[in-house]
């Protein structure tokens, strides 16, 4: 099933989400169905807050980077219950887009490593490292997680300058290729 997409603006996506455990109802479907709706909007990671869920669960697939960083042909993951601990690093810039921001693609400032514990699809746990682009996308859908968009981590002059924009898709003034669900 490909779920619509909450759009800037919608509540859910200013929550923060909750742990969840093996025996939520219907996760595998919603592993599958996540996965599905991602590569469907064409993204790279999929927060449950983007659709309409606030429990700490995100997918990731970074292959479209596998050119520039072959480690990322097969990064295939599931994050379940995931917690940073640690962030390490110089910061450094990557141009990000979200599907819940349509249109919108800036500049973001993220350390370049985290160390970072979740479950996976089975709820084993994992204590893992992540560096560059893995770490990036990581960090981006784990900021949904606790309401997080990568607008709120823009310098406040491109906030300030993408204002306007950013009302515009709240009240519904975007375009996107994939389904869309707006709430208050």
């Amino acid at each position: 099933m490909i779920y619509p997409i909450y759009i800037y603006g919608s509540g859910v996506l200013r929550q923060e989400s909750r742990d969840i455990t093996p025996d939520y109802e219907g996760f595998g479907q919603l592993v599958q169905d996540m996965f599905e709706t991602m590569y469907d909007s064409d993204g790279v990671g999929l927060a449950a807050p983007q659709i309409g869920k606030s429990i700490r669960l995100f997918v990731i697939d970074g292959s479209p980077f596998a050119e520039d960083d072959p480690s990322l042909k097969d990064f295939k993951k599931v994050f379940v219950n995931a917690r940073i601990y640690e962030r390490m690093g110089d910061e450094w810039a990557f141009n990000e887009g979200c599907l819940s921001v349509p249109g919108v693609r800036e500049d973001v400032m993220r350390p370049e490593k985290i160390r970072i514990r979740y479950q996976d699809e089975n709820f084993v746990e994992h204590d893992e490292v992540f560096e560059g682009v893995a770490a990036r996308i990581i960090q981006h859908e784990y900021d949904h997680l606790d309401g997080i968009l990568f607008v709120d981590r823009l310098k406040p002059l491109r906030k300030t300058l993408l204002k306007s924009k950013l009302q515009k898709i709240a009240k519904g003034n975007y375009r996107a290729s994939y389904r869309c669900k707006q709430t208050k």
